[in-house]
């Protein structure tokens, strides 16, 4: 008797999904809360020197996700000594928290990333809902802040 063969999702896949999910998906170009001309799965067109365009393919936007992950991995893993040294799911708050905030934001999160730096996840999850970006993403924030306390994917 032959069995359906298993595949386990990757970190990588689990870290789309989830940035799905919480920018969704647009194929018409759309102002974003920062004013900033943006499409498909959250992707700034403005940061990527693109004009506004009339409209994405879902192919396109797809395309666009798997380049925007991984600058946001990129910048991560660049700008945090500490970032290859963190399990997979903390590594995916950090680049969730990237792809929306860009590098800049992120790394204005300093008691955040000093107490992630220091392997205090409960500190960092305090860090993370204590600031107005926290107020502005709501449930995007609390399930990462519930990431970086515990290491745990969220409950599907």
């Amino acid at each position: 008797m032959e069995g359906k063969k298993v595949t386990s999702k990757t970190w990588r896949d689990r870290l789309r999904e989830m940035l799905k999910r919480h920018e969704g998906l647009e194929l018409k170009p759309y102002q974003c809360t920062a004013n900033r001309w943006t499409v498909g799965y959250g992707h700034n067109l403005e940061a990527h020197g693109k004009e506004r365009m009339e409209s994405i393919t879902l192919e396109e936007a797809e395309r666009f996700l798997d380049e925007d992950i991984a600058a946001a991995e990129s910048m991560c893993r660049t700008r945090m000594p500490y970032y290859d040294d963190l399990d997979d799911v903390r590594k995916a708050v950090l680049v969730d928290m990237c792809f929306n905030l860009g590098i800049g934001g992120l790394m204005g999160f300093k008691k955040t990333l000093g107490a992630v730096a220091e392997k205090q996840y409960g500190r960092a999850a305090v860090e993370m809902l204590n600031s107005k970006w926290a107020t502005q993403v709501g449930r995007r924030a609390k399930r990462l802040s519930e990431m970086m306390a515990f290491g745990k994917w969220p409950e599907e």
